[in-house]
């Protein structure tokens, strides 16, 4: 690959800075809400900070827990709900598809504006044979099961990819799908994709792509660089992102699918990480969201798709301290837990007037006599967290409903919050009466550190929370 100086590059950041981030909003912008962290704030309290403050359109959730469902009900944010990995291969079963639909997504789609189902993440870069081929039956099956729900009209099945499944990014024209997944999974894919209106969606990180230079950190970020040009198509590239987003385009058209719509369902750079790692940094996090954000809702396009928009969702909302791997693994957020940015890239409402959003969790005391008691006439809820595990939810349950006192039938078979039928939902009920039977003590939401206190009423429909 060749590189030459061209106009464009010089000027490139000039026109990035001179682009409305309002220009955004057409292609749309999400972001990538995780929730393995400790410090994190309630799920009610962000969903209305990304409603009142920011620019925000879109939500992405990494499972279908119901208290983060519920916390956008009302929004009116476009919300896709991630199916885990694990899950995957039991959806090939139709039946059991129907149940999935039932119980995690028409409970909430009449008001959380639930806008695709994502089968499972990266499956096609998995070394699991069984999983692989699960995929396409499996969105198959979730599509035939929201027909039967009458919710395919508003919500449409997908599923992430990393640029993995492709064999180069470096050459944009030339690249094609691997050899072996091209026809048995993603031709297939493609065509369920056309045929039910869906997006091909991508996990594009320029920030894995960098060579140890700085030539290749100035391509990543779209900053003056020489450029780099295709030698198969002769057009010259200003930044890596095009590249990675014109290489899945070519790989898609050269399956016969060039129609099918891209979408950008991550992309994100690290604030922080370790020494070796390259080009990590606040400040190059911030100009590369900013400059990412701006160029792909500029209507500029790619070389190969020219004077369009593009759907880019951020990665992440938050830092999530529990992930495994190097340090900048858990520094891609934009907010740190107490809700405050960690850099700004231009998606709040108004910054100059943004009250500060207090949200953070507080860890339960050492001792009962350290608990403060709840502010005089604010309601207070205990709920699980969103990432709690559910075997320890159920020993909650069990243990909260073991109490003299507390009244559990409200989530047995025909109770009134029996529905959704799901442990995450059983263990808000029953947590949140031991939790108010003992006072609303702090230390009585612990549940050995599963459960969160919030202001945020989590009753729905004719199951009310006392």
């Amino acid at each position: 690959m060749t590189r030459c100086t061209v106009l464009l590059q010089i000027l490139l950041p000039t026109l990035l800075l001179v682009s409305a981030i309002t220009g955004a909003d057409a292609g749309g912008i999400g972001v990538n809400y995780g929730t393995r962290g400790t410090t994190l704030p309630a799920p009610a309290d962000v969903a209305r900070f990304l409603t009142r403050d920011t620019i925000v359109d879109r939500v992405r959730l990494f499972d279908a827990d119901p208290v983060l469902l519920q916390a956008f009900a009302g929004t009116g944010l476009a919300v896709d709900v991630t199916v885990p990995n694990g899950v995957v291969p039991r959806l090939v079963s139709l039946a059991f598809a129907r149940r999935w639909v039932r119980d995690n997504v028409a409970p909430y789609a009449g008001a959380t504006n639930i806008s695709r189902l994502l089968v499972g993440d990266e499956v096609t870069t998995e070394a699991n044979r069984t999983l692989l081929l699960a995929l396409v039956p499996a969105m198959e099956n979730l599509h035939t099961a929201l027909v039967t729900a009458s919710l395919h009209g508003r919500v449409k099945v997908s599923t992430t990819h990393s640029l993995g499944v492709l064999t180069t990014t470096e050459q944009p024209s030339a690249a094609r799908f691997r050899d072996g997944y091209d026809t048995a999974i993603v031709r297939p894919m493609l065509r369920f994709l056309r045929a039910t209106g869906a997006p091909f969606m991508v996990n594009a990180y320029p920030f894995y792509g960098l060579a140890n230079d700085s030539s290749s950190l100035d391509f990543a970020l779209f900053r003056v660089n020489d450029g780099v040009m295709d030698q198969g198509s002769g057009l010259v590239y200003g930044n890596m992102l095009d590249a990675q987003l014109d290489a899945v385009h070519s790989a898609v058209r050269r399956l016969g699918f060039g129609d099918v719509d891209i979408v950008v369902s991550e992309t994100g750079w690290p604030s922080a990480g370790e020494d070796w790692e390259v080009g990590v940094g606040a400040d190059l996090a911030r100009d590369y969201n900013r400059n990412a954000i701006r160029h792909l809702g500029s209507g500029v396009g790619t070389p190969l798709m020219p004077n369009r928009t593009f759907e880019v969702s951020i990665f992440s909302l938050f830092d999530e301290n529990l992930k495994p791997g190097p340090v900048s693994e858990r520094n891609f957020g934009l907010f740190r837990g107490d809700m405050t940015p960690v850099y700004d890239v231009g998606i709040f409402t108004d910054p100059e007037t943004l009250e500060p959003v207090s949200a953070k969790v507080t860890p339960a005391p050492s001792s009962p006599g350290a608990a403060a008691a709840p502010a005089a006439g604010r309601r207070q809820w205990c709920v699980p967290k969103p990432a709690a595990d559910e075997m320890v939810l159920q020993e909650n349950i069990d243990f909260a409903c073991g109490q003299e006192g507390v009244d559990c039938a409200a989530i047995r078979p025909g109770g009134v919050c029996y529905e959704p039928d799901t442990v995450q939902g059983h263990a808000a009920y029953a947590m949140n009466l031991y939790f108010q039977s003992n006072g609303q003590h702090e230390y009585d939401c612990d549940f050995g550190q599963t459960g969160v206190v919030t202001t945020a009423d989590p009753s729905y429909g004719g199951c009310k929370f006392m």
